[in-house]
């Protein structure tokens, strides 16, 4: 299992490097291709030439192709220097960089709401897995049975109807109409019920999408696993129905589940720009979304480069969570 995990830590660390070069290629090498000047965006267009040949020594987009991407890693790594007029500015590691807008370091924009966003994926993880996991699992043993029915037919109302739909209509029924909830987001070190209050509609919004597709991800697992040589085998030595679906079924009925619920947790790292919109949540789907209007390229950049982070640390996690769940992964 050492020799495992240290194969997937090498693969995690080149992939790492890949999304960074990725990443810098896109903003820094495509708008220079393309005639787009990023002093220009920072600047506004109104700028005159000096005050473009300041923001270019400060930025360090004179300097040769090379050196940006060294100054580049080395930012994100242990921080850099910026020199304006004789002032020099340092930005702490990860440095990604100053906003165009604000000129604030990027980091710690994205620090603040981070949490936000953390909060929000995993809470509604939790729920739509154990959803999609337990209607999943029943309709599969129960096929053709009323539950079945039901339980398909909420999912395929999940699957179909938008977030911004359901997130309304919750926020009209709940919110507004019966005061059970919040509508407002409070941090959580301010006050744990007023924050949980505030969160429960936009984990329950977020978790009857995804718990929906997980649902049918799991029935169809599990009709297919129920069906396998080993189950029947398990079942004709005399083993007791629910040790054949705890320990036989639900192990390989757990692989696909894991390998979606990876990619899901890490993409949502990056914001869920349309539940968060709905229920007005400080987080970094908002951020994003305002930094494209603005044409805020560090802070768009920033988003990026944690999102494509998170996708590759969740693909480890599911990665060792296989050996786990199959140790033919580990003698792979």
């Amino acid at each position: 299992m050492l020799t495992y995990l240290i194969r997937r830590l090498f693969a995690v660390v080149v992939m790492l490097v890949v999304v960074v070069l990725a990443v810098f290629g896109i903003f820094f090498l495509i708008p220079k291709w393309t005639g787009v000047d990023p002093a220009t965006m920072f600047a506004g267009k109104q700028s005159d030439a000096q005050a473009l040949d300041g923001i270019r020594e400060k930025l360090g987009l004179d300097d040769p192709i090379l050196v940006q991407l060294f100054d580049f890693f080395r930012g994100i790594l242990v921080g850099r220097d910026y020199t304006s007029a004789g002032d020099t500015y340092h930005c702490e590691a990860p440095c990604f960089g100053y906003s165009f807008k604000t000129e604030q370091a990027i980091w710690p924009i994205l620090a603040d709401r981070l949490p936000v966003t953390l909060g929000l994926a995993v809470g509604a993880a939790i729920i739509w897995l154990v959803i999609g996991l337990v209607a999943g699992v029943v309709s599969a043993l129960r096929r053709g049975t009323l539950w079945d029915r039901v339980a398909m037919g909420m999912a395929l109302s999940g699957v179909s109807l938008p977030i911004y739909f359901t997130g309304l209509l919750s926020l009209a029924i709940f919110s507004y109409g019966l005061g059970l909830v919040s509508n407002e987001y409070t941090p959580l070190e301010e006050s744990f019920p007023a924050w949980f209050s505030g969160m429960i509609l936009p984990w329950l919004t977020l978790a009857f999408l995804f718990g929906a597709m997980y649902a049918r991800l799991t029935r169809a697992t599990m009709l297919e696993v129920m069906g396998e040589d080993y189950i029947r085998t398990a079942r004709a030595k005399g083993v007791r129905e629910p040790v054949v679906i705890r320990k036989h079924a639900m192990r390989s009925t757990m692989t696909p589940v894991i390998t979606l619920l990876g990619v899901d947790l890490g993409a949502l790292m990056g914001g869920a720009i349309l539940t968060e919109t709905t229920f007005s949540l400080p987080g970094l789907g908002q951020a994003v979304l305002k930094a494209i209007g603005e044409k805020d390229l560090p802070l768009i950049l920033g988003v990026t480069l944690i999102t494509a982070s998170a996708v590759v640390v969740a693909n480890l996690i599911v990665d060792l969570l296989y050996g786990v769940i199959d140790p033919r992964v580990r003698l792979a």
